[in-house]
């Protein structure tokens, strides 16, 4: 045993082959003699302190996924193991590699090592990463370099994983999107305390969300995007998305006093070829609009004036020429229709179903 793990020791070579060699003969450990391998690291706990510093490869972020317990309950005493690795060091070793000073593939390892852990819950492991320390040490990460762009994602995907599970579970974008166009769901059973740990921070997102500093130019088919949109703007908008489905009250009056839904809003008509935008966009309508909270109904339709946005894409449904907007039309050609008329329709659909059997919402869409 102390030859196979001798392995992970600075001075061997770690290639991708050495290392997938590597993860096979542990991962068939772990299923055939289960017992003397965690006796093994339970006397040896420098393994996971450099399997962490290892984290960057995929065969031995495997490995860590398997020995915290996050892919299968293959332990017979599952709970004494769990608990054990709580009470070590383990999961602040792999929170730190959030940090932006490391390489984008350690950040995405890391991110996943820990979304396989909320999976797993609950467990000991998974209660301690949604503690607000914990939390508030994710998202310390996430902000810490506004030019990382891969700290922040991923720090935000451990975040999304801790306010809903299950979608984490979904890597594949069709699956992602199938959901948001016809699962409402009911609100996620969340600890209060993980949500208050994020309110906090939610300025600094809205910062993020601003496009105007930005001078970075993307040429499209259609004209170009000046800025695009980007990955960590997205990511922000999907974390808001997911919040505001945990149907927390104080999140609600957050988001309204901070314009963030306002914002997000101003981007789903400032991009309108960004259909992944489009779909969290929708979601966080739909939680608006379905909310037991009159403020937030008031707030999306009075205040962000949703129905008089819908209508004016409606009369005008094409790129405007307006050189302060992201979105511009090819010079010298006729300017393309909008791309987000499916949703804009879908909401409205929507919007008048729910107009039908509720008052508030008639008396705030007038």
């Amino acid at each position: 045993m102390s030859l196979l793990f001798s392995f992970l020791e600075p001075n061997r070579c770690h290639s991708a082959l050495l290392a997938g060699y590597f993860s096979k003969v542990v991962v068939c450990l772990m299923l055939r003699k289960t017992v003397p391998l965690m006796n093994y690291v339970q006397a040896h706990q420098d393994v996971f302190r450099q399997l962490v510093d290892l984290i960057g490869i995929t065969s031995i972020m495997e490995v860590l996924v398997r020995l915290v317990g996050a892919d299968d309950h293959v332990y017979p005493n599952f709970t004494d193991v769990m608990q054990w690795l709580a009470d070590s060091n383990l999961l602040e070793m792999i929170v730190d590699k959030l940090s932006p000073s490391n390489p984008p593939e350690v950040n995405a390892n890391a991110a996943e090592t820990l979304c396989a852990i909320t999976r797993n819950a609950p467990s000991a492991l998974a209660t301690k990463l949604s503690s607000p320390s914990f939390v508030a040490r994710i998202f310390g990460h996430a902000l810490e370099d506004s030019h990382s762009k891969s700290g922040l994602v991923n720090s935000l995907s451990v975040c999304i994983s801790l306010l809903d599970p299950k979608r984490s579970s979904m890597s594949s974008p069709l699956m992602h999107s199938f959901r948001s166009q016809h699962m409402y769901e009911s609100p996620i059973p969340v600890n209060p305390e993980t949500i208050s740990a994020m309110l906090p921070k939610l300025g600094d997102l809205l910062m993020l969300l601003n496009v105007l500093s930005d001078e970075k130019i993307l040429p499209t088919t259609y004209g170009e995007l000046k800025p695009p949109l980007g990955k960590h703007r997205l990511k922000i908008v999907e974390f808001i998305a997911v919040l505001l489905r945990t149907g927390n009250e104080a999140t609600e009056m957050e988001l309204v006093s901070s314009s963030t839904i306002k914002r997000i809003l101003d981007l789903f008509f400032e991009y309108p070829y960004n259909n992944a935008l489009h779909h969290h966009v929708e979601s966080i309508i739909m939680s608006c609009l379905e909310t037991k909270s009159d403020a937030m109904v008031d707030h999306l339709l009075q205040e962000c004036d949703l129905i008089g946005k819908f209508l004016q894409t409606d009369n005008n449904p094409v790129i405007s020429g307006d050189t302060n907007k992201p979105t511009l039309p090819a010079a010298g050609k006729r300017a393309p229709r909008v791309g987000n008329l499916g949703h804009i329709t879908r909401i409205s659909n929507k919007l008048v179903q729910l107009g039908n059997s509720s008052s508030r919402i008639q008396t705030s869409g007038k």
